[in-house]
């Protein structure tokens, strides 16, 4: 079994994507893995995300009140005379 990636190997899968995705998508196709395989490899290496933009100004809210505390009621018997 020879080398896989052989210039007639190499031709006949790019005819087969062009057949596949059209003339149009392939560019999309090409940015689209570029960027992935970009952000992977600044994944492996450790790079830290960018910082985060200027926090925005935060509102307090103040929690609704608590409902009040319910109180146990006895059960009253009622009799009948």
């Amino acid at each position: 079994m020879g080398d896989l990636l052989q210039p007639t190997h190499l031709l006949v899968i790019g005819v087969l994507l062009l057949v596949l995705f059209g003339a149009k998508r392939l560019p999309e196709l090409g940015k689209g893995l570029g960027e992935g395989l970009k952000g992977f490899k600044e994944g492996i290496k450790g790079t830290p995300d960018p910082p985060p933009s200027a926090p925005t100004a935060q509102h307090s809210v103040t929690p609704p009140p608590a409902p009040p505390a319910s109180v146990p009621v006895e059960p009253q018997i009622v009799r009948k005379d």
